[in-house]
């Protein structure tokens, strides 16, 4: 008999104990719950709800259903900025990563000073991108900057250029001052995943008679799959994403030849007042992103755990 009552009595103290740590943990939970919901599902669901109407900025709003969506196949300049971000993407997002794995390369190593190399290359990420992208506008400038400046006094030039005039070089401007903003983030996530890789492999595989690209093969690429999966991920969708730096260093020129897709959805939502519409382009954007994101983890999925 007072062994089935202690038996009870360590039983009610161990739900007791449940239900208390359960408690506990959902009110460390709460704080993440809350701001995901604020800042994520509440405007993800509002902005599905937007997409199925006609909603000027101003005025009586009207259900539409799925129009939205099917007035995306007839405009061009939607389409167009889709091509334009895929190519953009597709230029910068391998271009990024290989200055990235350069650098790391190079900052992986015990040598004089090298906190000072690795701080000079990541110094360019605390800049925010907005005034990353004024100052390559100032750099730039046909008569203040000093790019034309150098470049007279060097004589490759004989007068100022007009570097935004022509779309191919304004994308290749472009694309020059976002490597030199971002590439030390991607060289910090590469250096972080180069640095735990235990260095004994590479002694094994010196004693063995290994070459440089014999460890990288089999060593380094393998054990980093981890993270360059998330470098690829978070590049592509800032790639995906870009808006900063067209609106502020093209303006979406020359003749409308860098327009990103956010930037077009920028321009419907708040040019042309076009909330719903905007709100489709947003939603169609989301599925691209999760579909690529999802493509991307799979496909660079660690296969040796089973």
């Amino acid at each position: 008999m007072v062994s089935r009552t202690v038996t009870s009595v360590s039983q009610e103290k161990h739900t007791a104990w449940q239900r208390q740590r359960s408690r506990t943990g959902f009110f460390f939970v709460l704080p993440t719950v809350l701001f995901v919901s604020v800042f994520f599902i509440i405007p993800l669901l509002m902005t599905a709800f937007m997409s199925l109407h006609d909603w000027p900025l101003f005025g009586q709003r009207t259900f539409i259903g799925l129009q939205n969506y099917l007035d995306l196949f007839g405009d061009r300049q939607f389409l167009r900025s889709l091509d334009f971000t895929a190519r953009y993407t597709l230029v910068i997002t391998p271009l990024i990563f290989i200055v990235a794995f350069i650098l790391a390369s190079l900052v992986n190593r015990k040598i004089p000073f090298i906190g000072f190399f690795r701080t000079i290359f990541f110094l360019p990420v605390v800049i925010g991108l907005g005034i990353s992208s004024l100052l390559w506008v100032w750099l730039l400038n046909d008569q203040v900057g000093i790019i034309n400046k150098i470049l007279l006094d060097v004589g490759f030039i004989e007068k100022p250029q007009l570097w935004l005039a022509k779309p191919d070089v304004a994308m290749n401007v472009v694309i020059v001052s976002v490597v030199w903003k971002t590439v030390g983030f991607t060289m910090v996530l590469l250096l972080a995943g180069m640095q735990a890789i235990p260095g004994e492999l590479y002694e094994s595989a010196d004693v063995d008679g290994a070459g440089y690209w014999q460890k990288f093969r089999y060593i380094t690429l393998p054990l980093l799959r981890r993270t360059i999966a998330l470098a690829l991920v978070l590049s592509v969708i800032g790639s995906i994403l870009s808006f900063d730096q067209f609106f502020i260093i093209t303006g979406g020129g020359p003749r409308n030849s860098t327009i990103s897709i956010v930037y077009w959805i920028f321009n419907n939502s708040f040019t042309y007042f076009k909330m719903g519409y905007g709100a489709a382009m947003s939603i169609v954007l989301l599925i691209v992103l999760v579909l690529l994101s999802a493509v991307q983890l799979f496909v660079l999925r660690d296969t040796t755990e089973s």
